[in-house]
């Protein structure tokens, strides 16, 4: 009995640390892919703390990437070649959601969704001119939904909730 425990146990471990190393991989795999490493920025973890303890918005945690230079790599901006890097990049832990292009500023956008329950994840990535931000936030699915139910009023109630 409890070897089945123990091994229950580790079963449910390993995968939930399966499912959040997307953020982690796809950060590795812009720096290597691209040859740039991401920006440090300073004091990042005392704001994570701020986020883990005051939950804004029903936001209980996020990761932060910058990249900076990345024009100097020869496919960079080429919306097929950024499709096709991200589609091999997306886990199984994670579910595509949008991707939107502009032309006209040669920016691309991906929006990917964690499993849904109490809170989900949501990861970010942007690619403009010269840069890449990826972003990680694991967000209540109650907030999420009267954010999305309606989005003018989104900024109005994060700010009302942060206010004690």
């Amino acid at each position: 009995m409890r070897v089945r425990l123990l091994a229950l146990l580790l079963t449910a471990a390993s995968a939930t640390y399966a499912a959040g190393g997307e953020f982690d991989r796809i950060v590795k795999a812009i720096e290597s892919h691209y040859g740039t490493p991401r920006t440090h920025i300073p004091l990042m973890g005392v704001a994570n703390l701020f986020v883990k303890v005051a939950h804004p918005a029903g936001t209980s945690g996020f990761k932060l990437a910058v990249f900076e230079n990345l024009g100097s790599s020869p496919s960079y901006g080429e919306h097929a070649e950024l499709d096709q890097f991200m589609r091999h990049l997306s886990g199984s832990g994670l579910h595509s959601l949008v991707r939107v292009h502009s032309r006209a500023n040669h920016e691309s956008t991906y929006i990917f969704a964690g499993e849904t329950g109490r809170s989900t994840r949501m990861l970010i990535a942007t690619f403009q001119r010269n840069e890449a931000t990826v972003v990680e936030v694991k967000v209540s699915m109650e907030m999420l939904l009267k954010m999305v139910e309606s989005p003018e009023q989104a900024g109005k109630f994060s700010a009302s909730r942060a206010d004690p």
